[in-house]
């Protein structure tokens, strides 16, 4: 490892130190399932809307046993409003996964997290890594920013993970095991806090004076970003039916999830109407409607039989 590395770590782990933010799945105390359950809720999700779902989803349910013994609508009904709903799914497979593989005791290894449903390659390294000490190359989008900036002096990572990305945050990775899940936890951390996408903190950051991209005179990116459309889309048909299906103690009608009242009432807030009005309020067409509804049954968030749609059982 070159002294640049080296200056690299304990500048960033330095910081994390004396920086990090008090999480519940970084606490002594942390479970491995718990620390599971926080990269699977938090994949495209911020941390602040993570919180209190990860802690009722805890409360509830404290051990992957006791969430495979539910029906996997409940896994999303209580996934409520994090979005990607399917999560909740791949979740509640993995949990009876753990239970019936397993022993009930989440795996320890890179290869055998990667046998859980829902579990890719950056879930298993951050999982076998945070919750296990472990030494693997965990590598996000905070972790991707930051290399690209502070070594390759890109203003962001490529569009999608890159074989020379994961060389370069391997060959960055402390041979140490202690170190790495340190280094992996703080340059996550910097990436997340201070070295975001939009108006990063560069006068906050503990490499200021060694990040190539601010050396370059903050170069433009090499390419431009596309934000992900959300009013008007199928997914925001598709959540609020969601919503729809969440808060209904049995089958909804189908004629009630596709066809708007008479009188929907005068305006107001979203969340100061029924779900069934605001899911209306969207004037969505009949044919993007009946689309979000035939979507969700095929990726079984969904469940419909003569009585209607619910969801699952």
């Amino acid at each position: 490892m070159d002294s640049q590395a080296e200056e690299l770590h304990r500048r960033i782990t330095g910081w994390f130190a004396g920086n990090a933010r008090d999480l519940p799945w970084r606490d002594a105390d942390r479970t491995p399932w718990g620390v599971l359950v926080s990269e699977i809720m938090l994949q495209q999700t911020p941390v602040v809307r993570v919180l209190p779902v990860w802690a009722a989803w805890l409360q509830r349910w404290p051990t992957p046993a006791g969430l495979a013994l539910e029906p996997s609508g409940e896994a999303v009904r209580a996934w409520g409003r994090l979005g990607y709903p399917r999560r909740a799914l791949r979740l509640h497979a993995a949990a009876k996964a753990i239970v019936d593989e397993f022993g009930g005791e989440v795996p320890s290894t890179y290869p055998e997290l990667l046998r859980l449903p829902g579990v890719g390659d950056y879930t298993a390294a951050a999982v076998a890594a945070f919750a296990f000490g472990r030494r693997e190359t965990v590598v996000d989008t905070n972790i991707r920013r930051v290399h690209a900036r502070a070594v390759t002096g890109n203003a962001l990572p490529s569009p999608s993970l890159t074989a020379a990305e994961m060389r370069l945050a391997a060959s960055l990775l402390p041979a140490d095991t202690t170190d790495s899940v340190a280094w992996n936890a703080s340059v996550m951390e910097l990436g997340a806090v201070v070295c975001t996408a939009r108006s990063p903190k560069c006068g906050q950051c503990p490499i200021l004076d060694r990040c190539a991209w601010v050396a370059a005179g903050r170069p433009e990116p090499h390419y431009t970003a596309k934000g992900q459309a959300w009013a008007g889309t199928d997914r925001q048909v598709r959540g609020a039916m969601m919503a729809v299906l969440r808060s209904a103690d049995g089958p909804v009608r189908r004629d009630l999830l596709l066809h708007a009242p008479v009188d929907l009432g005068s305006p107001q807030l979203a969340a100061e109407v029924d779900p069934v009005t605001a899911l209306h309020r969207l004037q969505a067409p009949q044919e993007q409607m009946e689309r979000a509804l035939a979507g969700l049954i095929a990726d079984r968030l969904a469940a419909e039989d003569a009585n209607g749609v619910s969801l699952p059982l």
